[in-house]
């Protein structure tokens, strides 16, 4: 659509239709132009990530190159997890890598025998329960599990036989598709030993 040259003195409407300019309201000239302007900002600031992620890995990926050949050692094959930090200690920056995670038809299964467990516990009394547990295994918008809320039931520590099972069925269901990598950067909080994270995110700044 945005390919189309627009004859001058029409603008476009979102269905594709051309509208002459003085058909337009001007609570919709300006909302089109508060709407557009944000949105080339955004597209800025999202280049700019992108810009800061690859410079930040490159040189993270030639630091420790560096430290390598000091030593001998040829540096190659996936990279881990490193921190590196100012020799004042100011700031650190971290890359991390985390698997991405999904899960195969198994979790079907383990969804079965929690709930099992559940009613077992429960004897029928108390729906709460469930209604946690199947929250857990609700799948989101996209159709997908949350990943943190079923590997939270993992971390229970539940002496019994069926339970154990169900967690079992839970670890075979997981199935490791990629990785992700991330650069986190912190500043220290006064002298103190404490670190609070440089926001990279919208929601949190």
């Amino acid at each position: 659509m945005s390919d189309i040259k627009i004859p001058e003195g029409f603008v476009r409407n979102a269905v594709g239709h051309l509208v002459p300019v003085d058909q337009v309201r001007e609570q919709d000239k300006l909302r089109d132009q508060v709407a557009r302007e944000l949105a080339e900002a955004a597209k800025a600031l999202n280049l700019a990530l992108k810009n800061f992620k690859q410079k930040s890995l490159a040189d993270v990926a030639d630091l420790i190159s560096i430290a390598g050949e000091r030593y001998g050692v040829q540096m190659g094959g996936k990279k881990g997890n490193v921190t590196i930090a100012t020799y004042d200690g100011q700031f650190k920056v971290q890359r991390s890598y985390a698997d991405r995670l999904t899960f195969t038809e198994e979790m079907e299964v383990a969804k079965v025998l929690v709930y099992d467990c559940i009613r077992a516990w429960s004897k029928g009394a108390d729906g709460h329960l469930l209604a946690i547990v199947d929250r857990t295994f609700s799948p989101n918008r996209n159709g997908q599990i949350k990943t943190s809320d079923v590997l939270d039931l993992l971390r229970l520590e539940i002496n019994d036989d069926n339970w154990k099972a169900a967690m079992q069925a839970v670890k075979d269901s997981i199935l490791v598709t990629g990785s992700a990598v991330y650069i986190r950067v912190y500043e220290r909080i006064g002298d103190s030993d404490n670190y609070k994270a440089i926001p990279l995110d919208l929601a949190v700044v």
